[in-house]
């Protein structure tokens, strides 16, 4: 009987040991990570794989010295003149500032990190770090970064259920798509190569989280624009897009990516148009999209124009990828219209060729306002 009462006492003082050990980890949390990023390498692999959801807090101190004996912390240098011409993969920051980006692939936009920021990811994907400079900057030192992890939300069931209980589209809409959009003399030019369903306020939310920007739609906007630019140091992307027609009217909207000075020769673009179709009460864009990669001439006029990529379907599911980064989408689909086009010209001469198929790209329904 002692012995018993005895076992009980010490196995009781043994747990009374451990108890503020376990109660010190639960306090403690999630623990930091320290990553250094250099100025010599264009990405740093944090070997962070993230959750979609999940919340980073992110803070970095340090210096990096320019060969022209400025220095820069993570917020960067403050924006000058000459940075309205600077090819920088974070345009609206400055030169030397922190930044990330998930995921490797070329869709993945990179984003402003700075001295300190608390970040959701939208998708799962590997966090990659680096410098907010171009191509031949020499500059030197490192940042030190410390990443603290949040947990991601549980995904709800009801957005799996939401998910399943979309209209999709069928074979039969997808066949009164007219398959390529015209000039003004009716000339065919590029083929419809993407479709998004979603709401107009949801279309320019993911748009804007993807990093596409609306294009001036004259040249008179142009201008005004390009010279706001100057004054803000902001380097000028929205050089304005030529009227195409689908469905009996121009684009409805314009959108491009581009390198700042590069936009003129090379630019990722599209127009797209509001379908005279619904699925349920979600609205339904038609677009074509195009690579613009240098300049040739105009076989209807014998002036410049942009020349574009002629394997088209590079930039069908660039688009659709860099819709899928901003963790709006809810499903990417494939199909097939009724008589594809595989080989052709644009209006302006310039060949083209495609394996045929559409994608769609739905946005999430949870979100979805009732189509005006």
């Amino acid at each position: 009987m002692l012995t018993a009462v005895l076992a009980l006492l010490l196995s009781g003082q043994a747990l009374a040991e451990k108890a503020p050990a376990a109660a010190q980890t639960e306090k403690t949390g999630p623990q930091p990570v320290e990553v250094q990023v250099a100025a010599d390498r264009p990405w740093t692999d944090t070997a962070i794989d993230l959750k979609a959801g999940e919340t980073l807090q992110i803070a970095a101190k340090g210096t990096l010295q320019y060969s022209n004996l400025q220095s820069a912390g993570p917020e960067g240098l403050k924006r000058g003149w000459m940075d309205s011409i600077r090819i920088l993969p974070v345009n609206e920051a400055g030169r030397g500032a922190l930044i990330g980006r998930i995921g490797d692939d070329s869709a993945a936009r990179p984003f402003l990190v700075g001295a300190k920021r608390e970040f959701k990811a939208p998708i799962a994907g590997r966090l990659f770090l680096g410098i907010n400079q171009q191509d031949g900057d020499k500059s030197e030192g490192s940042y030190t970064v410390t990443i603290v992890r949040i947990a991601a939300p549980e995904t709800r069931p009801a957005d799996a259920d939401a998910i399943k209980k979309m209209p999709l589209l069928t074979q039969d809409l997808l066949n009164q798509v007219p398959l390529r959009v015209a000039d003004a003399a009716g000339n065919p030019g590029d083929r419809t190569n993407f479709i998004i369903v979603g709401s107009e306020e949801q279309v320019r939310s993911a748009l804007e989280a993807a990093g596409w920007v609306k294009v001036d739609s004259s040249v008179t906007d142009s201008v005004l624009r390009a010279a706001l630019a100057t004054i803000s140091h902001q380097a000028y992307v929205t050089v304005p897009m030529s009227p195409l027609m689908l469905f009996g009217r121009i684009q409805d909207y314009g959108f491009a990516q581009a390198d700042p000075v590069r936009v003129v020769m090379s630019r990722h673009h599209f127009r797209i148009w509001k379908a005279p179709f619904t699925l349920g009460n979600r609205t339904v864009w038609i677009g074509a999209g195009t690579h613009d990669i240098g300049l040739e001439r105009d076989q209807r006029n014998g002036k410049m124009t942009h020349k574009i990529d002629p394997q088209t379907d590079g930039e069908r599911d660039y688009i659709g990828q860099s819709l899928k980064e901003t963790g709006q989408v809810a499903k990417l689909d494939y199909m097939t219209p009724a008589n594809p086009v595989k080989e052709a010209k644009t209006a302006t001469g310039g060949s083209f060729s495609s394996d045929g198929r559409t994608i769609v790209i739905y946005l999430q329904p949870d979100t979805a306002a009732p189509a005006k």
